[in-house]
Formats: C-alpha cells, sequence, structure tokens
C-alpha cells in the first residue's frame, strides 16, 4: 500500500507550499499529491478556489492579479509555489500526483509536465492527473492517452467504479468515509487502482491495509509509512520520523 504526501507533508508544513514538499521529500513518500487553479495566466498550487482558508488574504484567485497572490503569506513566509516551481523541487525524485481544480488546467498542466520530462529529470510515467471534474479527465485522455488519470469521487456509486473505467483511468480515488470491500472489489475486477483519502488515523490506515487498498494519501506519510511497514512486519528504518 503506498503513501502519497496530501498537499506536500501538510500535517508538519503549511500545505501545497515549497516547504512541504520538500518535508514530503526527505520522508521519502512514494510519492506527492498536489492542487492546482489558473490564476492570471499561472498554474499555481493551492487548494481552495479561495485563498482565505490557507493565506492570510482575501478573495477568490480568479479576482487576483499572478502578483498580488505572489504577495500573499501561505504560513511559515511561503509563497503559493507554481506547478512549474514544484516539479522543478521534486527534480524526478518521486512520482506526482497532480489534481485540477479547475477549468483551463488541462492544456498549461500538460505543457509543465513536458518542461519537467525534458528540464527536471522527470518520465512521463511518473505523473497522475486526477480531477472531480471528470470532463477535464476526458480531455486529458483527448490530448494525451499516454498520461494516467485518476478519477475522484466522494460517494459511492450505485455502480462502483464503472465510471472511472469508461474514462480510461488508472486510478479511482475514494473518501475514506465511502469505501467499502465491495468497491474495492469492483474496482480491481476492472482493471483500477485505488487510492483513498484522506487516511491518517491508526485504525484508518489498519482497515485500509485490511481491504487491500493500493494508496493512501496522508497528511503525516512517515507515520503513515511506519505504520504500514509493521504491518508488513518489515519495520521501515530509513525514512525519519516526524
Amino acid at each position: 500500500m503506498l503513501v502519497l504526501a496530501h498537499r506536500g507533508a501538510s500535517g508538519h508544513e503549511p500545505e501545497n507550499t515549497l516547504l512541504a514538499i520538500e518535508n514530503a521529500l526527505q520522508m521519502q513518500v512514494d510519492a506527492i499529491e498536489i492542487d492546482v487553479h489558473w490564476a492570471d495566466g499561472e498554474l499555481v498550487v493551492i487548494h481552495d478556489r479561495k485563498v482565505d482558508k490557507t493565506t492570510d488574504g482575501q478573495g477568490q484567485l480568479k479576482n487576483l492579479s499572478f502578483a498580488q497572490i505572489r504577495q500573499l503569506d501561505a504560513g511559515k513566509g511561503q509563497q503559493i509555489p507554481t506547478l512549474d516551481e514544484v516539479l522543478e523541487l521534486i527534480q524526478g525524485k518521486c512520482p506526482v500526483n497532480i489534481e485540477l481544480k479547475a477549468d483551463n488546467t488541462v492544456v498549461a498542466t500538460l505543457s509543465a509536465i513536458d518542461k519537467a520530462v525534458q528540464e527536471y529529470g522527470f518520465d512521463y510515467d511518473q505523473f497522475l492527473l486526477s480531477s472531480f471534474n471528470h470532463h477535464l479527465l476526458l480531455q486529458i485522455k483527448s490530448l494525451n492517452k499516454a498520461i494516467d488519470i485518476g478519477a475522484l469521487t466522494a460517494s459511492c456509486p450505485v455502480d462502483y467504479a464503472a465510471f472511472a473505467q469508461r474514462l480510461n483511468a488508472y486510478s479511482v480515488h475514494i473518501s475514506v468515509d465511502f469505501i467499502n470491500q465491495a468497491f474495492v472489489d469492483d474496482a480491481h475486477q476492472r482493471g483500477l487502482k485505488v487510492y483513498v483519502y484522506t487516511v491518517d488515523d491508526e485504525e484508518d490506515i489498519i482497515a485500509m491495509h485490511q481491504l487491500g487498498v493500493d494508496a493512501i494519501f496522508s497528511n503525516y506519510p512517515t507515520r503513515s509509512l511506519l505504520k504500514i511497514a509493521h504491518l508488513k512486519g518489515a519495520p521501515k528504518s530509513d525514512a525519519p520520523i516526524n
């Protein structure tokens, strides 16, 4: 069971910042998950369409210039980074799950991936693009069939993971609140990987291991990595404990 650092190591550092990304890399996570919005001609790494929750500013991204966005404090003096800055920092050291949070993100994200492969040491198979907006996933596949996509859901559909199979997804990403054995079994029968968000509690980590899910998103990656290693009977001693 893989561990993806949710918005970087967001339980330790301000989410979706370079500091959180660097911390996740030091933890030797299996992959890093980040969120992107399109704002004033740039792909910016932030979860919400408003800046109120994670910065010292107020308002919607769409109403702010890039210069104004860069002046905001995202915690511990960190700026809201661009996607390019995040990928340059990672330098292909681990896979990246980019969640597209808004329209107008597909073409720019695919372009950023091309640059990351050419300049930052990535391979294309290190990228997984996910979204709750399944129209964006269709657009990705229409432009580049080789890029893996992850179909997000915050529910347990009647036909389980069929929607992800129809999208030709690599993985289906489901909330820990709705995951069950029937969903996992259905997804696996369809050839899909099952990723579960957001899993931090020890009880939930154990439950996900027992369900046989393929990956979890965690705000505290080291804690999750160590617990999973313990469940496998082989303690992972090379990851720093934070």
